[in-house]
């Protein structure tokens, strides 16, 4: 027997001797006596459930189920209660004397096995962390070093943080010491900051860990006190819908003298703290890893000042730091977001839309001035996804003598195309070349110059406002995530890491290397090396300003292919909406029409042209305003090429295509497929072809991202945050919110993480009676513990496919029939709202950059075409014969037919072939690859759903 999950235990023997000598043992560890009987048989027969056969028994409480609380009985915390899964005896061990001594004290007899970590004078039975005894009746024991009940315990209750100190020991091992975790927000706040504060404080509970919130950032490490607060599981409940940073942020001057970090090291050797996570920018990191350099001296000089003994501050040697960005500026170096970017990003799309009506209907200009002091990512991106039609920013400074005309230049020019508005984009640190400052007002002047009704609208901490978007949540929760597992891998020898994420991996990286390459871009500004400046951002930055200028100046025809290099490019949508599809083609068409290409839209999917051969010349002032539009301006339908091919070929080979962009879900796939699959009986199609990924359900092989999927998961954001607000204004209300995405789970797995939900249910996880009744569990649990101090509703999200027996309605009243009373429930269905209005400004510039990318992989496969692939006669064109019929050289074997997409940390082509025979599951409609399963595993960490289950095991 071993004693693991009791709550009660039953003691009876005939030998007087072993009933006391066991029964003491067990009130040394902290159990108590119940019920105490002797050997008198009548009083024993008249009790039920006595052993008529025991001379002595007794049984034991290992912990209260209950406690008293303002005079009422009342459930214990999360964190303490396992109802009838009991207690775990742990036993820690903090020094050889106090091992020593507790053994000898209690004559335990111990199983020998060879000890790693611990002093060779007393060897120790340590399997899997855990010590194997027997009590003096014979029992088996295991004294287990792994979360319990006890970690925290209950105030009031039974095991007192005294009676606790009493009954278990910490091991003398560094690695076995229980970690305690401090994190803090720094700097200028971010939307995101309270989500990465949950995550390292929910994670940090679950690996075992004491987290404590640092309040006021530095200033809180250096004045301590209140200021340093342990955090507990519910502390951070309902964080993730709540905007800037609850445990504050503060400039901290005294941070910056060595006395300041001398009272911060204090104040968390105190706390028994040697791990730290900062939120901030880099200013605040710098600070970091520098508290982290003179931490050895700081030790040091604390012992020498009589303030630690040397044993008190022996655990405490190395200090680890681990960053997380926090920043609405994107301005480090080595990531492509930082926590707070894309909110602040897409409420400078909002505000812009808005400006853009009334600027429309008065045929005004605005000028628009948006944050960015050093770095001009906001200013950038604001531009591509508001169709802006010109910007500052300091990477890329003005020519002082020129700047002015060549912004009358692109305004007028944009203004006779048929452009009733203008917007410029301002970044707070734009500059020219020689330094000087350019103002809102000095473009206003410009402006004013040129005849137009100017306007200034400064958005100002605006950009710093509101709530997290989807992305930035689910960053700050892997970033937080993996900030704990960062402390827990360190070793003394690690450099301190910056969390960060390239395209859709998170990484690690050295953090004082970041932060110097983030300060060198200042540098080379200073120095006027703008050329330096711009390529010391991420690749992406020049990407994006390169982009900005395809589709904003370069319609002035300078930089037009020559005739012979210019294409015919057709676009067509295929499949469900999504809100990106018109931003996409917007980009397309402009960046083609600067080339000299002649760009065709397939209106209404392949039955449009083959019904009606709908194909359409698209020209600049047809789309100049499609980047905030949602859903498809040229049609789209589920049609595949197969339903005539003959007629599609027909079409291409009339029009003289030299290129398709598909953009669109899984039927975009397909048809990508069928034409690559009809070459050899259309060799029309022997043309590059190409898919974009616009599908809310983001399930096309290829790609861990599709355009319109951020639309779809911010508008389930606001959709869940205000279901949420409606299960807590009534407190016991359980939602199920029933979420789009066919056979693929990857909505329901973000969304149910980013808003916190109780439990999500998928089809890539099998769904069941038992994992209902586990999540009933939870919902228990959970209420119980809420006496009204925390009004949290709750929600589970279930995915429309995820199971054909469990629909939403019937979990519903399964959860329902089973609480009891003591909550109730509701179903929500979102259904096609999910598709979106507009477009956010993360899908607008993707949808810019996927589409750009694609038309040069279209001039790219036309322009390899060598003329010893041609007939004699075609010497020097483009094209050769089939059958009489002019088509582009690209061969059957070359992988033209690709899927566009961001695998882990690239963006890539991939050949469609390869994914249809290797990653699609072509039955279920999506790949085989599930990317997102990480986020249900995270989700259930943080929801406290795992930590249920583990308790329910052991």
């Amino acid at each position: 027997m071993t004693l693991k999950g009791v709550a009660f235990t039953s003691l009876a023997t005939h030998s007087e001797e072993l009933f006391t000598s066991t029964l003491q043992f067990y009130k040394n560890l902290g159990f108590k006596i119940v019920r105490n009987y002797n050997n008198d048989l009548n009083a024993r027969t008249s009790l039920k459930g006595i052993s008529h056969d025991s001379i002595k028994e007794a049984w034991l409480e290992s912990f209260r189920l209950s406690q008293f609380k303002n005079g009422k009985r009342v459930p214990l915390q999360e964190s303490h209660s396992a109802q009838s899964e009991g207690v775990f005896i742990k036993l820690r061990l903090s020094s050889d004397e106090q091992v020593e001594s507790s053994l000898s004290s209690q004559n335990l007899k111990l199983f020998t096995t060879d000890l790693e970590n611990i002093s060779d004078t007393l060897q120790l039975p340590i399997e899997d962390g855990k010590i194997i005894t027997k009590d003096p009746l014979g029992v088996n024991i295991q004294f287990v070093d792994s979360p319990t009940p006890f970690d925290s315990p209950v105030k009031d209750g039974f095991f007192s943080e005294q009676k606790l100190k009493e009954t278990t020991f910490t091991a003398s091992s560094s690695d076995s010491r229980k970690k305690k975790i401090a994190v803090m927000t720094s700097g200028g706040d971010s939307q995101g900051m309270n989500a990465a504060v949950r995550a390292v404080v929910r994670a940090g509970i679950f690996h075992g860990c004491d987290v404590f919130a640092v309040y006021e950032g530095y200033s809180g490490l250096v004045h301590g006190k209140d200021l340093i607060k342990k955090m507990e599981w519910e502390d951070v409940r309902g964080w993730l819908a709540l905007g800037g940073t609850l445990i504050g942020t503060a400039r901290c001057a005294e941070f910056r003298e060595r006395w300041g970090r001398l009272a911060g090291a204090k104040n968390m050797i105190t706390n028994g703290i040697d791990a730290l996570v900062v939120c901030g920018g880099d200013g605040s990191l710098t600070g970091a890893d520098l508290f982290r350099a003179e931490w050895p001296s700081l030790v040091e000089e604390l012992v020498r000042k009589g303030e630690f003994t040397e044993e008190e501050v022996a655990p405490y040697k190395h200090l680890t730091i681990v960053g997380l960005v926090g920043s609405i500026d994107n301005d480090m170096s080595g990531t492509d977001s930082t926590i707070g970017a894309n909110s602040s990003l897409e409420r400078i799309r909002e505000m812009v839309d808005y400006i853009d009506a009334t600027a429309t209907s008065h045929s005004r200009a605005f000028v628009v001035e948006v944050m960015g002091r050093h770095c001009g990512w906001l200013a950038l991106n604001a531009g591509i996804a508001t169709g802006a039609d010109y910007i500052f920013i300091p990477e890329r400074a003005a020519n002082p003598l020129t700047w002015k005309e060549e912004l009358k230049e692109v305004c007028r020019r944009h203004r006779e195309k048929g452009r009733r508005k203008t917007t410029v984009i301002v970044a707070e640190g734009a500059l020219d070349s020689d330094l000087r400052p350019i103002t809102s007002e000095d473009v206003k002047n410009v402006l004013v110059d040129l005849g137009l009704d100017t306007r200034i609208t400064t958005l100002g901490h605006v950009q710093r406002g509101g709530t997290a978007v989807a992305s930035d949540r689910l960053l700050a929760t892997l970033q937080g995530v993996e900030a704990v597992k960062a402390v827990l891998d360190l070793t003394p020898e690690d450099p301190s890491p910056l969390i960060g994420i390239l395209e859709n991996k998170i990484v690690r990286q050295p953090l004082v290397d970041a932060v110097k390459l983030t300060k060198s871009v200042a540098t080379a500004i200073e120095s006027k090396d703008f050329d330096k400046a711009i390529s010391l951002r991420n690749t992406d930055f020049i990407e994006s300003y390169d982009n900005f200028l395809s589709i904003s100046q370069y319609d002035d025809g300078s930089h037009l292919l020559p005739a012979d290099k210019q294409l015919n490019i057709a676009i067509v949508h295929v499949g469900a909406s999504s809100a990106a599809l018109n931003a996409a083609t917007r980009s397309f068409v402009l960046y083609a029409l600067s080339k000299g290409h002649t760009p065709y839209a397939i209106q209404n999917g392949f039955s449009g042209l083959i019904r009606h051969g709908s194909v359409k010349k698209l020209d600049w002032i047809d789309v100049e305003d499609w980047h905030g539009i949602g859903g498809s301006l040229i049609g789209t339908n589920r049609s595949l090429p197969s339903l005539d091919l003959g007629t599609v070929a027909y079409y291409f080979q009339k029009l003289k295509f030299d290129g398709l962009i598909i953009v669109g879900g899984f039927e975009g796939f397909t048809a990508l497929h069928e034409l690559s699959e009809a070459r050899k009986q259309f060799p029309i199609f022997n043309i590059p072809l190409t898919l974009i990924p616009s599908t809310v359900s983001n399930n096309v092989p290829g790609t861990e991202y599709s355009l319109g999927s951020d639309t779809c998961l911010n508008s389930l954001v606001d959709y869940c945050d205000a279901i949420k607000q409606s299960a807590s204004a009534s407190r016991r209300r359980v939602f199920v919110v029933e979420v789009q995405g066919g056979h693929s789970g990857y909505v329901a797995s973000y969304i149910g993480l980013v808003t916190g939900a109780v439990a999500v249910y998928t089809p890539e996880d099998r769904v069941s009676l038992k994992t209902i009744q586990e999540d009933i569990e939870l919902l228990k649990e959970n209420y119980n513990q809420d006496q009204g101090e925390n009004r949290s509703g709750k929600m589970l999200i279930r995915n429309e496919t995820a199971s054909t027996i469990f629909t939403t309605e019937l979990i519903a009243d399964i959860i329902q029939e089973s609480s009891n009373e003591k909550f109730e429930t509701r179903t929500a269905i979102p259904g096609h709202v999910q598709q979106g209005g507009a477009p956010t400004a993360v899908d607008r510039v993707n949808a810019s950059r996927f589409a750009i990318k694609c038309a040069k992989f279209i001039e790219q496969w036309n322009g390899k075409i060598n003329d010893n692939d041609l007939d004699g006669s075609d010497k020097g064109l483009r094209f050769k014969f089939y059958h009489g019929k002019k088509v582009s050289t690209v061969g059957d074997n070359e992988k033209s037919a690709a899927v566009i997409g961001i695998k882990g940390s690239e963006l890539k082509f991939t050949d469609i072939e390869s994914l249809w025979d290797h990653e699609a599951n072509i039955e279920l409609r999506k790949g085989n690859t599930i990317h997102w399963e990480s986020l249900t595993a995270i989700g259930d960490v943080l929801s406290g759903r795992l930590l249920l289950r583990n308790r329910r095991k052991l």
